[in-house]
């Protein structure tokens, strides 16, 4: 991009304090000037000669006057002002190098980070100012988003061993099918529409991930309780089918967000809860709380006892439970990582909490919608 040429910022403050001195010294030398004048006539008024000539009087004295005491100043003044503006030209320099070298620091860790290296930091030492907070949220940045950038990149490596797996299923399908044509159609057509099933969701999930993660989503007023009770009925005859139940309660707690989203984000949640439960007579609490600024939804399910190592991992893409039922409602991997996506895109947080019987509880904290006027 071209860009109209100007000067340095250190060559700025250069002039800035080189002329800030020659302004200081110069209201100084008028100060000096107004009160010497104060003291010294415009005209000098000298005694008149026969008194001068008469015994005992004093001889002829030299008072000088203004004009005198101008040339005798004057070029002492442009002496001053040239030592200071040189020294102001000099000493500013050196003092726009000392300030603005956290900006090279900066600079240097900038165009680092440009060219890919995000493991470089700033680390700058001295008491917390304006440059100590500036590298400290740069640094800050840095290590976000190598973060990000690792997560990303775990995640491409996921998603494409995930993606892999249905479409090497299928060749294989296909091969076996073309190398034995006396092979029944219908259990092909029926096995190559389960991957293929598999592979829409798992690219649907994706899709879904990536419009949490780049929060492109109107919001509105949404009641959490009536998204749990929607999810819920959702997901009833699923829980029947695994001999789960499903207890819904809570009070009404308002929040700022999409609806669709949230409603996925509940589903996951009550999805996970039912297929990760109990052979038999397993159950599953959904609750909904309003606090002073926050509302909280919170799913809970009985199962296996898990390690705190688990559950540390559970929000990851791709993590799943040791005893995974494989299955056309075993999902895709992506259930916890859409729920964090979700609650971060709206401000909230997520909490996985291991049961000491078994199981797990999730909480999503979001803010609480501010109540309307008059209501």
């Amino acid at each position: 991009m071209a860009r109209a040429p100007g000067l340095s910022v250190r060559l700025k403050l250069t002039l800035s304090y080189a002329g800030f001195l020659m302004v200081t010294g110069a209201l100084l030398l008028a100060t000096v000037w107004v009160f010497l004048l104060r003291y010294v006539p415009e005209v000098i008024v000298t005694p008149r000669r026969d008194s001068l000539d008469a015994p005992g009087a004093p001889g002829p004295m030299f008072v000088p006057d203004r004009s005198d005491l101008l040339a005798a100043f004057g070029p002492k003044v442009a002496a001053v002002l040239a030592v200071l503006l040189i020294f102001g030209l000099l000493g500013g320099w050196i003092l726009a190098g000392s300030m603005l070298a956290p900006l090279t620091r900066l600079t240097n860790a900038t165009r680092l980070a440009a060219n890919g290296s995000l493991s470089h930091r700033i680390q700058l030492e001295g008491r917390k100012d304006e440059f100590r907070e500036l590298a400290d949220a740069f640094d800050t940045m840095l290590a976000r988003l190598e973060a990000h950038v690792a997560e990303q990149r775990r995640f491409a490596a996921n998603a494409s061993h995930e993606l892999r797996t249905p479409l090497a299923i299928s060749q294989t399908l296909l091969d076996v099918a073309r190398n034995d044509p006396n092979r029944n159609p219908g259990e092909l057509v029926e096995r190559l529409h389960a991957v293929n099933a598999r592979a829409i969701d798992l690219t649907e999930a994706l899709l879904l991930l990536s419009r949490a993660d780049q929060r492109s989503f109107s919001r509105e007023q949404v009641d959490l309780s009536l998204i749990a009770e929607e999810a819920t009925e959702t997901l009833l005859p699923l829980a029947e089918k695994h001999g789960v139940t499903i207890e819904t309660s809570g009070d009404i707690s308002p929040t700022i967000g999409s609806q669709a989203l949230l409603l996925q984000l509940t589903t996951n949640l009550v999805h996970n809860a039912i297929m990760h439960n109990l052979s038999a007579e397993g159950a599953v609490w959904v609750s909904t709380a309003v606090h002073a600024e926050s509302v909280m939804l919170s799913v809970e399910n009985t199962g296996e006892k898990l390690t705190p190592q688990l559950v540390f991992t559970l929000a990851e893409p791709f993590q799943r439970g040791s005893t995974r039922i494989r299955n056309h409602h075993a999902g895709v991997g992506l259930g916890l990582a859409i729920v964090k996506s979700i609650t971060q895109a709206h401000g909230g947080t997520l909490s996985l909490t291991r049961r000491a019987a078994g199981g797990l509880r999730v909480t999503v904290q979001l803010p609480a919608a501010a109540p309307h006027p008059g209501g």
